[in-house]
């Protein structure tokens, strides 16, 4: 099963941006994966990572490529060709996925009991309703909530004082908040019980749509709401939406949903307007955006429209008749004429973010050669590693972007390095080349932790990890990358 997730993933993600590939199949895959009983946090990972191996394996399959190859062209070298990289990168791609195939299995830990479904089941949300007059009086026993599926009643808020109901006898008063935490889809079935009034309908009922959509969001590294409560991040009227429920990985929160201080990989219940998902999914605050029991998307008349579309696209950029931008810009047109897509999912597609990245590495480079930067931190590691010569300099430069592309984004730790990288090449009198890729594919390949790319902090939260978990299956797999790259590039461009 692995494999076949794993192995189209890494195929189609060397053609386009992996992260809208990971935004689909996720959702998905959690799905599947909970109908036929297995823990999703054995799939998403492998998904992510699959994904991330695919941009390895053309210029296109990630920003990060990008940058390298235009970094090379302002230095006066020749920029990568399309599928130059293919030669490194598709090995340790195929590689990659076999370990994958074999390793998550047995390292990823299960994070949801199959055998049993009881207070520890994986992904626990935080609820809150109110009491309604006609439950006043009530015992918990009595009102039925003692005893729910997949949810338990954690704690009562009567004014300033909060109950912890211990036994069956605990008396409900109207006006009550009760603070449930459980699963996803039962939490949400407590606003059918009887007597029971989420805290947040008044605030949905403000909404103005003829219907709402109970969507799963995933607070993303970039996220406004990152440090940040709900309340002051005035949630409600920046996004005209509420959040019913807060799932944080490996963590129980006892606290308000408006009291929550929001962290990278949070996964929000939130209840919005039927549009609501298409004017914040190409936003940079949230990684993830699923519509809950939504059916999969079924393929449209205009799929193998689309197919023909990018093929050509890909064509006309590997023959070198038009420059990739030229290509990519001329498929984005096809789509818009086309009706695939509208002007409006263009500009929402755009990732300022990336464009931004990508202006500021020319500036950043050239900063750091013309103040000596470069020249400096190169003839430190020459001195550091000139004992073991240059296989020991190129061994110094991919462990140096393996452990700053953990600490900021990929795009960044190649804009950082690769100036270091150049000189470094210069001074030893080596191929800057082989020294170019091995920047490339290191920085491209963020394994160790959630918040290293966007797409391992997709599955963080619907997979049920905890941050340890990437170290698992991370640590395998950039081992293999760092060895390749010291094994493969001296050959395929000797040093």
């Amino acid at each position: 099963m692995l494999l076949r997730l794993t192995g189209p993933t890494l195929a189609a993600s060397s053609f386009m941006n992996n992260t809208p590939i990971v935004a689909m199949l996720a959702p998905q895959i959690e799905r599947m994966a909970r109908n036929r009983g297995w823990s999703p946090s054995k799939f998403l990972m492998p998904l992510s990572f699959a994904a991330i191996l695919g941009g390895i394996v053309t210029l296109m399959g990630t920003a990060t490529n990008i940058v390298v190859s235009g970094l090379l062209q302002a230095d006066g070298f020749e920029p990568l060709g399309f599928f130059e990289i293919t030669k490194i990168g598709l090995p340790i791609a195929v590689v990659g996925v076999g370990a994958l195939v074999l390793l998550a299995p047995r390292l990823l830990p299960d994070r949801r009991s199959v055998s049993e479904i009881d207070d520890e089941e994986y992904r626990r949300y935080n609820i809150t309703m109110r009491v309604l007059p006609e439950l006043d009086g009530s015992t918990v026993s009595g009102a039925g909530l003692r005893h729910l599926s997949g949810v338990f009643l954690a704690q009562i808020e009567r004014s300033d004082e909060l109950i912890t109901p211990v036994g069956h006898d605990t008396v409900l008063r109207a006006g009550d908040v009760l603070r449930f935490v459980g699963r996803v889809n039962e939490v949400l079935d407590l606003d059918s019980m009887p007597g029971l009034v989420s805290t947040e309908d008044s605030h949905v009922a403000r909404l103005n749509a003829r219907y709402v959509t109970h969507y799963e969001a995933v607070v993303g590294t970039s996220s406004s709401l990152v440090g940040r409560t709900l309340r002051d991040a005035g949630f409600r009227g920046h996004y005209q939406a509420v959040v019913a429920a807060i799932h944080r990985a490996g963590q129980r929160i006892d606290a308000k949903l408006g009291d929550v201080v929001l962290q990278p990989g949070d996964t929000l219940v939130v209840i919005g307007d039927r549009d609501w998902s298409v004017r914040w999914r190409e936003r940079s605050d949230f990684a993830l955006i699923a519509t809950l029991d939504a059916a999969p998307p079924v393929p449209g008349r205009r799929a193998w429209l689309t197919v023909l579309i990018v093929v050509v696209m890909i064509g006309l950029a590997v023959t070198g008749i038009v420059p990739l931008v030229t290509a990519a810009l001329l498929g984005a047109a096809a789509f818009v004429v086309t009706r695939t897509i509208t002007p409006s999912d263009v500009r929402a597609a755009i990732d300022f973010d990336v464009i931004i990245t990508i202006a500021a590495a020319f500036g950043v480079a050239a900063g750091m050669q013309a103040s000596g930067l470069a020249d400096m931190t190169a003839k430190g590691v020459i001195g550091a590693l000139g004992g073991l010569g240059g296989i020991g300099a190129l061994a110094g430069v991919i462990i140096a972007t393996v452990i700053l592309k953990e600490l900021v984004t990929n795009n960044a730790a190649a804009l950082m390095i690769l100036p270091l990288a150049l000189a470094t090449a210069a001074e030893l009198g080596l191929n800057p080349r082989t020294f170019a890729l091995g920047v490339a594919v290191a920085a491209a390949t963020p394994f160790l932790t959630p918040i290293g790319y966007q797409t391992n902090l997709m599955v963080y939260g619907p997979g049920g990890y905890r941050f340890t978990d990437y170290l698992r299956l991370g640590i395998p797999l950039t081992v293999i990358v760092v060895v390749m790259l010291l094994i493969g590039l001296p050959i395929l461009w000797p040093l």
